[in-house]
C-alpha cells in the first residue's frame, strides 16, 4: 500500500501533558513536561484543522500514521495566576488578589511531524495549511510531500525517526488521556522508530 507523507516543521512546538497534574517544582514555580507523543484526539484535532469538513464527524478518517521527533525539550517561563481570588480584611475593607506564579513549561525544540495519508488529494490539502501540535502560536509549517509504500515509513529508521503512538488497545498500551468530545478514555502503545531525539 501506497502513502503519501506530508513533512512539516518548525522551531518549537508544545504538546499538553496527559495528566492535569503538575510535575514538580516549588509553589511559586510550577514544572509541566510536554509529553513526547500524539494522542488520538491531537491527531484527531490536527486533522480536522486540515478538513473542516469533518468537523462534524467523530474518530480520524484520514490520516494512517504519523511520526514525531525533535532536538531536546527546553524549559520556558510563564507567569500564571490562579481561576480564583482570594480575600482578606485589612481595617473596615476587603481586599482582593489573585496569587501568580511561575510555570516552566516544556517546548519540543525543532520538531519534525511526518503525517500519512492513503490519497494523493489529501495529502495535497495538507500541504498548502500550517498545523500546531496543541498551541496556535506553535505553528508548524510543511516541507514536502512525497510517495512511499508502507513498509518504507516503519523501515526508514534515519528518514521517518520519532515516536508514533498506536491508537489501539492491548497488553502494551496504557492509557494516554480522556477524550474531550465524549469522555471516553484513550489508550496507545508507543512505536519507536530510530532515534526520535534528532542529533545536530
Amino acid at each position: 500500500m501506497n502513502y503519501y507523507i506530508v513533512k512539516y516543521s518548525g522551531p518549537f512546538g508544545f504538546i499538553k501533558p496527559w495528566t492535569a497534574v503538575r510535575d514538580g517544582g516549588k509553589p511559586t514555580e510550577i514544572h509541566t513536561f510536554s509529553q513526547q507523543f500524539l494522542t488520538p484526539s491531537i491527531v484527531e484535532g490536527i486533522e480536522k484543522k486540515l478538513f473542516p469538513e469533518l468537523l462534524s464527524e467523530q474518530g480520524i478518517k484520514k490520516i494512517v500514521g504519523h511520526r514525531l521527533s525533535y532536538e531536546q525539550i527546553n524549559g520556558q517561563q510563564e507567569v500564571i495566576q490562579t481561576r480564583g481570588w482570594n480575600s482578606k480584611k485589612q481595617g473596615k475593607q476587603f481586599l482582593f488578589e489573585r496569587p501568580t506564579a511561575i510555570l516552566v513549561r516544556g517546548i519540543l525544540l525543532n520538531p519534525t511531524l511526518h503525517l500519512a495519508f492513503p490519497s494523493f488529494e489529501d495529502s495535497q490539502k495538507a500541504f498548502t495549511q500550517h498545523i500546531c501540535l496543541c498551541r496556535n502560536e506553535d505553528v508548524l509549517l510543511p516541507e514536502l510531500v512525497e510517495k512511499i509504500d508502507d513498509e518504507s515509513f516503519n523501515a526508514d529508521v534515519e528518514k521517518y525517526a520519532g515516536y508514533e503512538l498506536v491508537f489501539e488497545k492491548n497488553d502494551n498500551s496504557f492509557l494516554v488521556g480522556y477524550n474531550r468530545q465524549n469522555g471516553a478514555p484513550m489508550y496507545g502503545w508507543l512505536k519507536t522508530i530510530g532515534n526520535p531525539v534528532k542529533n545536530y
